[in-house]
Parts: structure tokens; C-alpha cells; sequence
């Protein structure tokens, strides 16, 4: 028996296991040589496919310079490098880049740089507001801005309190707009939103009009605005960052999963200049006081400069646009089933929700579903009772038509009550 505790998983129920022994491309596979085609990219990080030969490449030439260094007043190239070039990239004023491990973590830094600049302009702004529906990380101040229930339930005594603005659903979006402008007239410190699409939350989609108007309300007003685009960056939304299709430019920008291309864990938070400038001093108690041991880790960072020179030199965008294509097509096909509710596409992600009477997230559809695409060599995670398809940029054309349809025959089995 393993003594190992998995995220995400209630080992009380005895599902199998899959141990994988290697990652080409698209493919995953077992000691055996059963393989799984990844449709979600393993939790949305691999972009350009696993074992991608340059950023492997790239790491392994770092592990023979320097595999790890304090950052707290040292530094090194490959960080130099890769802020250096975050900065090009991203839209000024974005100017500073603050590094971190995870998802959650750079979440972590963008709260406490809100905060800690309004404490330190000796303003009284502490409220976060947040939207329906959110999910920003499972650490203390990211479970807080985002949605209460199954997630955090147990850890409610942790979590601080927050302003919550409705999702900006279809034909409701001045709604939303509405509750923001009031929100923020109440002069809270900052509103943290998911761009174009909220990932955990159901893959609900809302449209650029609607994130470019919630970004001049915040912006009328003072309010800092955080784009969480851990999920949304490096070209799921079908641009190289979700807050491009809205013209949008964030007071402060977090970065994870592809940052690397989903090859090892580093995060970053990139802010405008008056958020450090809050903080720069000679007086020591305005240091930004937040770090992990591993922050800005060589390698990583040899990874992350090695997948940003792929963005440079490959045709990215043109992959990316081409499975967006794809994406489209499948669901379009696969949306005339009468089972099918919801369908919806943002580049190169595909959802769509299955009529049925047990829904959310606890819905016992899901593991059923997981079994049946895991049987049949297919790696997919529904929310529930919504399947998404999320795979890497490189992904083949075969490879994706045996997703859809193996998703086909999952929802013809459930229709004929053969789905066990």
C-alpha cells in the first residue's frame, strides 16, 4: 500500500492509480506501455507537450551551473534573464516581477502587495472584493477569494471576509457592473478576477466587453485590479494572455502553470511601479516581507526562459490557433446530442455540461465519467457534471478526434444507463 496522500482524490472509495513512467507530447505512459492521451494537460500546465526536448534541454544544462541560491539579496541569470523578458512581453506599466512556486502562491503576493501598499500610502482600503463562483488556489488567502463551499468548507474559521460580485452571466452583465461600481465606491483595496473564463468554477466564460468594463470601474475608482491569469496565460484563451482580447492592463498580473510550459513549478507576480515604490524605503519595515526557500529556483527559471524563447521562434500562435479550430469543430459535432447543455469554446479550451439530475461538483457522475475515459486510454477531469477538454498545444489531429470521441461514446453509454 502507498502511503502516499493524493490532492484531490478520496482514497475511501478504492479508485485504481495509473503509476506513469514517462510524457511524450500529448501521451502519457505506464511501465506497461498503456498510454493515455492527455486532455487536460495535467491540470491545465503543459503547453508545448510533455518531456518538450528544449526545455528539458535547457534544464538539464543549468543542473550542471547552479542548482539553487537564497534570493534574498542574491541573484542570478537565468531570473535576470527571465524578468527581463516577462517585462518585454507584458504591457507597460507592468515593471516589477516578484517570484514564487505556485498558482497559489503568486495569488498569495498579489493580495499581500495590495494590501501592504495601501497600509504603507497610510490609507484604511483592506476589503478584496472577488467574484461568484472564483477559484484562485487552496492556501489561506486564496481560498478566501474564492468560491465558499466543498473546496473550503471544512477551513471556514481560516478564511477572511470579501466583497462578492455576481458572475456576469448571459443578458445579466449590467448586473455585474452595477454591484462592481458599488462595490468599489466603498473604496476596497483591490478585485481579483479570473479573465474571460473561470477554470475551476465550471469553465464559465464571460465576454472581453464585460472584463474590460469591470477594469475602467476599478480603475475610476482606485481599486487595484488583479488578473489571475495563472489558468488564462500563456494562450489557453487564444492570445498569449486572456487580458489581451479586453485591452486590458492589470495593476498586477499572477503567472504559473505554463510559465514553464508546465515542465516544473515557478510562479510569478508582476505589478506597476507604485506598488514597489509603496515599498521602497530605507526604513526596513516596509520590506515586502514574503518568500519560500525556493523562490526564483535556477532551473525553473532555465525553463521558463527556454519556453519563452519557444513563444519567439516557433509558430505558437498559429498551433494554438489551429487547435482552437479543431476545438470547435468537435464541439460543434458533439453539441446536436440531446444530453448536451451549455456548449462553450475560448481558444483553445472546448465545455460543455451533460444533462443531469445529479449536478455540481459532488455530482457522482464524475467518477464515473473519469473511470469510462481512463479505460479508454483518455485523460479527462469533469467539474462535475461539465467536461472540458484542455490538451497541450502539440496535441495531434488523431489524438483529439479519440477524445471526442471516446466523450461520444461516454455520453451514449450514459444515455443507454450503461455508465458504471
Amino acid at each position: 500500500m502507498s502511503a502516499i496522500w493524493h490532492p484531490f482524490t478520496q482514497h475511501g472509495l478504492g479508485e485504481p492509480t495509473p503509476k506513469i513512467e514517462r510524457g511524450d507530447g500529448a501521451r502519457l505512459y505506464a511501465a506497461d506501455g498503456q498510454s493515455w492521451i492527455d486532455g487536460i494537460s495535467s491540470w491545465w500546465v503543459t503547453t508545448h507537450g510533455h518531456n518538450n526536448p528544449r526545455i528539458m534541454a535547457a534544464m538539464r544544462a543549468q543542473t550542471e551551473r547552479l542548482d539553487q541560491v537564497i534570493f534574498a539579496g542574491w541573484t542570478h541569470e537565468p531570473a535576470e534573464d527571465l524578468a527581463a523578458e516577462l517585462i518585454r512581453i507584458t504591457p507597460a506599466p507592468l515593471s516589477r516581477v516578484f517570484f514564487s512556486d505556485s498558482g497559489s502562491t503568486s495569488v498569495e503576493v498579489a493580495l499581500k502587495m495590495a494590501l501592504g501598499y495601501w497600509h504603507h500610502l497610510g490609507e484604511d482600503r483592506a476589503q478584496i472584493l472577488v467574484m461568484e463562483h472564483s477559484y484562485h488556489g487552496d492556501t489561506i488567502g486564496a481560498m478566501s477569494v474564492g468560491e465558499r463551499g466543498v473546496f473550503n468548507r471544512p477551513y471556514d474559521p481560516l478564511l477572511f471576509d470579501v466583497g462578492t460580485i455576481p458572475f456576469p452571466h448571459a443578458g445579466m452583465e449590467q448586473m455585474t457592473l452595477d454591484a462592481l461600481e458599488a462595490a468599489c465606491a466603498q473604496k476596497p483595496a483591490a478585485f481579483i478576477v479570473e479573465p474571460l473564463i473561470l477554470g475551476a468554477g465550471g469553465m464559465l466564460i464571460y465576454p472581453a466587453w464585460v472584463l474590460f468594463e469591470m477594469r475602467a470601474i476599478c480603475a475610476a475608482h482606485g481599486v487595484l485590479f488583479i488578473a489571475d491569469e495563472v489558468m488564462t496565460g500563456w494562450g489557453r484563451t487564444g492570445t498569449r494572455f486572456a487580458c489581451d482580447q479586453a485591452g486590458v492592463i492589470p495593476d498586477i498580473m499572477c503567472l504559473s502553470k505554463g510559465l514553464t510550459g508546465g515542465a516544473i513549478p515557478l510562479a510569478v507576480t508582476l505589478c506597476i511601479e507604485p506598488i514597489f515604490a509603496a515599498h521602497h524605503s530605507t526604513d526596513r519595515s516596509r520590506t515586502f516581507y514574503h518568500s519560500s526557500s525556493y523562490t526564483a529556483n535556477p532551473i525553473a527559471c532555465a525553463a521558463a526562459v527556454e519556453n519563452l524563447a519557444i513563444w519567439r521562434d516557433e509558430p505558437v500562435m498559429e498551433r494554438i490557433q489551429a487547435l482552437s479550430d479543431a476545438q470547435a469543430a468537435h464541439l460543434a459535432m458533439t453539441s446536436h446530442h440531446v444530453m448536451v447543455e451549455n456548449p462553450r469554446h475560448l481558444g483553445t479550451i472546448a465545455a460543455f455540461d451533460l444533462a443531469a439530475p445529479d449536478t455540481g461538483y459532488l455530482s457522482n457522475l464524475a467518477p464515473r465519467l473519469i473511470a469510462y475515459f481512463r479505460e479508454n486510454g483518455v485523460l479527462l477531469r469533469p467539474l462535475g457534471n461539465s467536461i472540458y477538454v484542455m490538451p497541450p498545444y502539440s496535441i495531434s489531429a488523431d489524438d483529439l478526434a479519440h477524445i471526442w470521441s471516446t466523450i461520444a461514446a461516454a455520453i451514449h453509454a450514459l444515455e443507454q444507463d450503461k455508465l458504471h
